[in-house]
């Protein structure tokens, strides 16, 4: 028996050179990625002026985010269908249309309202980006060099958080709110027009029919979880609960709906999800691994700051220059972990990082007022490098794990676990710990400095599966030889 046959993951034909024009095309699909995650990253530092400006609340601004959230968790996994539809250029050129145009109008905007359906829009083509970048990159990379490829996205992804809140700080302090956005519009432009002109079609596209049902589910599902995970902490009471369990509630039964329509879709291939992608064991665990290091990721550099703010008085931006040697780290470490994947595998990254991850957080469980700041850089830099080392060969080894058909659907799963474990590590951790400081007696730092405690043990408890499932994650290509060999 056959290779594939034993293991029908493993896809039949790969790319054996990428081409020029191929080459190209990924770098516009990243620069417009990096200009896409900048912008979003912009948006914390700058929601205390939008209040100000706009003249809304507190409440009213985190709709900004609020909305950007639940526009991602809707539209990521129609991804999957989208790719196959529609021709890699296409897709490309309607992403960066829509967040051009969500930016003009932010830019523009002349009160929340419009400034809400701005961040609506921006969020549609943000949505599309990342799996579309990741879908491309396996269909024209050979697997000897998907790794280092990988590891250029993670570049992308560590630089983009690391000066977006320094950026926005100096624009907001000189130029004003709309020019957060204002400096993004032009480069977005032109990577709309270059990409229009470079971004080939790659891949093969079927003609899947729409199924409007599917989306309806996706929406009420997906949306439903995100925005309950959001309202965790603001209501917990009385009627003020419904904002936070009827959500839940119809997103758990929405998921579930999603779910059976897309097994009975898949029968006649025209699921709008291919949940086939679950078939791979490696693919399935690859994923697991990545929701659990979002979720303590995410909360971690949530709960870091506000941290750094409340406990030390830093401001945002100082606080944004703390975090900044971690990110530039886990950036210039991306090209490096991918090589090391391409030649290495998956066990030399991915148990050392999950084992420094968890390390780290178990460290941050200790911080208090007296806590030195040149210690939060170290742990906050070894803790980036950890994820470096985990999220390159996670992404890369999941998606290795499908047939080529499939790969679109699997990069719709990698974003839509990412989306939703963020969300649910952001809420639960900054509920734990405004939950906690807010019924220690003691005084406002040590009543902090304990719920950040307490938020950040959340995070090392959840973080210690991560361990053991680094163990059993495999390189496509090893379990390829070694079933051939049996």
């Amino acid at each position: 028996m056959s290779a594939e046959q034993h293991n029908p993951a493993v896809p039949p034909s790969q790319p054996t050179e990428i081409t020029p024009l191929q080459s190209r095309a990924i770098w516009v699909m990243l620069s417009a990625t990096f200009i896409a995650i900048l912008n979003e990253t912009t948006m914390g530092v700058a929601i205390p002026h939008l209040i100000t400006d706009l003249g809304t609340t507190a409440v009213g601004a985190q709709w900004l985010t609020t909305a950007f959230m639940l526009t991602m968790a809707i539209v990521i996994p129609t991804s999957g269908y989208l790719l196959q539809r529609f021709s890699t250029r296409t897709m490309f050129t309607a992403a960066m249309a829509l967040f051009t145009a969500g930016t003009l109008i932010a830019v523009i905007a002349p009160n929340l309202s419009v400034l809400v359906v701005a961040r609506v829009v921006q969020a549609s083509g943000t949505a599309i980006m990342f799996p579309l970048l990741m879908t491309t990159i396996m269909t024209v990379v050979p697997p000897a060099s998907r790794g280092r490829m990988m590891g250029r996205v993670s570049l992308v992804m560590a630089f983009a958080p690391a000066i977006g809140p320094v950026l926005s700080g100096l624009i907001l302090d000189t130029l004003g709110w709309r020019w957060v956005f204002g400096i993004v519009f032009p480069i977005a432009l032109i990577a709309l027009i270059i990409g229009a002109k470079l971004v080939p079609s790659v891949g093969e596209h079927a003609r899947t029919p729409f199924d409007l049902v599917s989306v309806i589910l996706s929406a009420f599902g997906f949306g439903g979880i995100v925005y309950g995970l959001s309202q965790i902490g603001q209501s917990t009471a009385g009627s003020g609960a419904l904002t936070l369990w009827v959500p839940l509630g119809v997103g758990a039964v929405g998921i579930a709906l999603f779910i059976w329509r897309q097994l009975t879709l898949q029968r006649d291939d025209a699921a709008m999800l291919d949940l086939r992608v679950f078939s791979s064991l490696n693919f399935t665990l690859s994923v697991s691994q990545f929701g659990v290091l979002s979720f303590a990721f995410f909360g971690a550099i949530t709960v870091l700051p506000l941290y750094l703010q409340r406990i030390h008085g830093l401001s945002a931006l100082d606080s944004g220059m703390i975090l900044l040697p971690g990110s530039l780290a886990m950036g210039f470490a991306g090209p490096l972990i991918g090589r090391v994947y391409d030649r290495f595998g998956t066990r030399v990254l991915l148990v050392p990082g999950a084992i420094a991850a968890t390390a780290v957080l178990w460290f941050y469980t200790t911080i208090s007022e007296t806590t030195a700041i040149w210690m939060l850089i170290v742990s906050q830099t070894v803790l980036s490098l950890a994820l470096a080392a985990s999220f390159t060969p996670l992404s890369t080894a999941a998606l290795a794990s499908l047939r080529p058909h499939l790969y679109s659907h699997g990069s719709a799963v990698l974003g839509t676990v990412q989306q939703v474990a963020g969300a649910a590590g952001v809420a639960l951790l900054i509920t734990i710990m405004s939950s906690v400081s807010s019924s220690t007696g003691g005084g406002p730092e040590a009543i902090t400095a304990e719920g950040t405690q307490r938020a950040f043990l959340i995070a090392a408890v959840v973080a210690i599966p991560l361990i053991v499932g680094a163990c059993f994650i495999r390189k496509p290509d090893d379990v390829a030889v070694e079933t051939a060999n049996v």
